[in-house]
């Protein structure tokens, strides 16, 4: 089902009026801050600390020429250079570093400081996710599933979406759970069959029990077949929720933000809008970012807000853009590039927020 959130930036709507007021007035205060800022700190590091980085990074330093690498890419304290980012990423990764691997990957991938080359994208995504990058797993079992770079290869996809998802990667998850729906892909091996059979009926028990709770909680949420009733939709929800169903959380975040079925509670909003964000919900990726903007159930926090935003609008959230242009309107531009940094779930899983329960 598809929701209102609780705030909406649409002409008209009386939603719009409470929440551009109340981002307009914390932009004129982190307008006033940000002018009062002489000396920016980007991650910690102040200019007369890059220089050491630098010379760290020359020296040989693998974990200082992935961060040197880093501040090219995303423009961190230096010039943006994507050509400058892949030299350290590079010099890293030779070295044997799995994130200059992964990120040595993605520059391939993508075609940025180097031209786009798939076979180079799995090469260095393979030296990750030998070592055991989540992300680098997940992200070579995709080149196989699809043929990017490698010829396609449904049992080497589903081997390496397994070892991702072991890691407990959603994303990597719900691929092999489609890989095994429609082609039944299965290690020859009797002992990795079983264990492969073990992990695969855990998660679809608990995808397909979570959502048949949900849909159950649409149905009292919607008066679809049963009253209406709020209380009863939450119950549901909250049973769906817990067993990972990302539209019982979007929904349950919702029910908690505009208080239906249940007292208004903006951190179990939170709480939850990040349960399903983290899980790729474009709607809960900009519902969060919103509250961070505002400070509900969340403490202010320009540059998350900044960053789940951004997720959304790569999702085609269509007011994604004109919340990221009034917060950047309130923000340095080195935290603007700092939340640009951190604009994918995988980072944000990592940073402090107000821990998940």
């Amino acid at each position: 089902m598809v929701r209102r959130p609780k705030i909406i930036l649409s002409p008209g709507a009386a939603a719009t009026v409470s929440a551009v007021a109340l981002l307009l007035t914390t932009l004129a205060v982190g307008s006033a801050r940000a002018q009062q800022e002489n000396t920016p700190v980007v991650d910690g590091l102040h200019p007369d600390s890059l220089a050491a980085l630098i010379a760290t990074a020359e020296e040989g330093d693998a974990a200082a020429q992935v961060s040197l690498g880093d501040r090219y890419r995303y423009g961190l304290g230096v010039a943006e250079d994507d050509a400058e980012a892949v030299r350290w990423y590079r010099e890293a990764a030779e070295q044997g570093d799995d994130a200059a691997q992964f990120n040595l990957g993605e520059m391939y991938y993508i075609g940025e400081g180097v031209p786009q080359d798939y076979a180079e994208a799995v090469r260095w995504y393979r030296a990750a996710a030998e070592q055991g990058h989540e992300v680098a797993q997940s992200n070579l079992g995709i080149m196989y599933d699809d043929g990017y770079g490698v010829p396609e290869n449904d049992a080497e996809a589903a081997r390496w979406y397994f070892a991702s998802a072991e890691q407990g990667n959603n994303f990597a998850k719900n691929r092999l759970l489609s890989l095994y729906a429609f082609h039944e892909t299965v290690p020859k091996n009797k002992t990795e069959a079983d264990r492969w059979y073990r992990v695969v009926t855990e998660l679809s028990n608990a995808v397909e029990g979570g959502f048949r709770l949900f849909l159950i909680g649409q149905m009292y949420d919607n008066g679809e077949g049963v009253p209406e009733n709020d209380a009863e939709a939450v119950r549901w929800y909250r049973a769906a929720a817990e067993r990972g169903s990302v539209g019982a959380q979007f929904n349950l975040g919702h029910m908690y933000d505009l208080g239906e079925g249940i007292p208004e509670n903006d951190a179990e909003a939170a709480h939850w809008y990040r349960a399903a964000a983290e899980q790729g919900s474009a709607s809960a990726q900009f519902n969060l970012g919103l509250m961070y903007a505002n400070g509900e159930g969340v403490p202010e926090n320009d540059v998350l807000a900044y960053a789940w935003i951004n997720l959304a609008g790569a999702q085609g959230v269509e007011r994604a853009q004109e919340v990221k242009d009034q917060l950047s309107g309130r923000m340095t531009s080195e935290q603007v590039a700092r939340a640009q940094e951190l604009s994918s779930i995988e980072r944000l899983r990592t940073i402090n927020q107000p821990p998940m329960r």
